[in-house]
């Protein structure tokens, strides 16, 4: 089976390789080259940040006259991203790293810096010691204390370590979950605390405010005047009086007692009755003198009218003798 890709080619035997002409190129000629940038720079021009790693088609060729160690040095021409303005940067074999030349300046970059400063001091005391046996002793002191310091930093480290390492974590973890545990409760039972008698000092005002609103309520449907306790107290005595009793307006009068079959035709002896204007209270003198004064007193008429004075009659009219007299009568008629 033959190669699917043919690599060797046919050469006759008649093939001359001298007889090829030669392509007269000059030695600085451009070739287009895929590259990304070696570095971080940003454009003079506009501004832009290129970072390193960003592709470009750019152009490469050989700087003339500049050779290190007999290894050529090569030259490179980019655009910016933004403003298209041209940037070249060329190799730096002697340090393996590249050069910026114009169109961009590189950015800040301290590891390179810090490298560059610990070769010059290092080149500077090998230049001391070569020429100068006691400044290699100091050296060495100086080395010998550094590291001694060293040491001891590291084994107060290992120390420290090997005391925490005796620590139980979870148990000082667990205690202070628990801790906080319950301070959230004591905190919590405060505000319920708390909530409660806020609602029971708002209950108690609630009361307090109805009560006062009852009370306004009842002062004002009676005309704000003061209730007062309606008097439904009898007195047996009260008959022989002729005073009656005041009585409040809306207040529940007192139940009239039962009239005996005997007070129906007579009456009753009380100031209410038919016969209440004739009867008196008694006083020192006689039956017999209140009807001898009864003739001759030109007032007797007004023992009706609750006897009024009239110059040295007496103020009332005995009752007793009043009663005397009707009974004889009655008595008379009957024989």
């Amino acid at each position: 089976m033959s190669e699917r890709k043919v690599l060797n080619k046919y050469y006759p035997p008649d093939f001359d390789p001298a007889k090829i002409p030669k392509l007269k190129l000059p030695k600085d000629r451009q070739y287009v080259v895929r590259l990304m940038a070696p570095f971080n720079m940003r454009c003079k021009t506009c501004g832009e940040y290129i970072y390193k790693g960003k592709k470009f088609n750019a152009r490469k060729e050989t700087v003339m006259n500049q050779l290190y160690m007999g290894l050529p040095i090569f030259r490179f021409y980019i655009k910016c991203t933004r403003c298209l303005a041209e940037i070249t940067f060329k190799t730096d074999p002697e340090n393996t790293d590249y050069a910026m030349e114009h169109g961009a300046t590189r950015n800040f970059q301290a590891e390179k810096l810090i490298e560059e400063e610990e070769k010059r001091v290092q080149q500077e005391r090998e230049d001391e010691e070569l020429n100068n046996p006691m400044k290699v002793l100091e050296n060495r002191t100086r080395d010998s204390k550094m590291e001694m310091e060293v040491l001891e930093n590291l084994q107060e480290l290992k120390d420290l370590n090997q005391r925490q390492a005796q620590v139980d974590f979870e148990s000082m973890l667990g205690k202070y979950r628990e801790l906080e545990k319950r301070e959230r409760e004591r905190e919590k039972e405060e505000d319920e605390r708390e909530t409660k008698d806020m609602l029971d000092r708002a209950l108690v005002k609630r009361l307090r405010d109805s009560d006062s609103e009852n009370e306004e309520d009842a002062s004002g449907n009676s005309g704000d005047v003061p209730s007062q306790k309606p008097s439904n107290t009898y007195n047996p005595t009260d008959i022989l009086t002729d005073d009656k009793p005041t009585e409040a307006p809306g207040a529940v009068t007192a139940k009239k007692p039962k009239l005996e079959s005997w007070e129906k035709s007579v009456g009753t002896l009380g100031a209410g009755g038919a016969l209440g204007s004739l009867v008196v209270r008694k006083k020192s003198t006689t039956a017999a003198s209140s009807r001898t004064d009864k003739k001759a007193s030109p007032c007797a008429s007004s023992v009706a009218e609750h006897s009024t004075p009239c110059g040295d009659a007496p103020k009332e009219t005995p009752s007793l003798s009043l009663l005397v007299a009707y009974s004889d009568s009655e008595s008379n008629d009957s024989e």
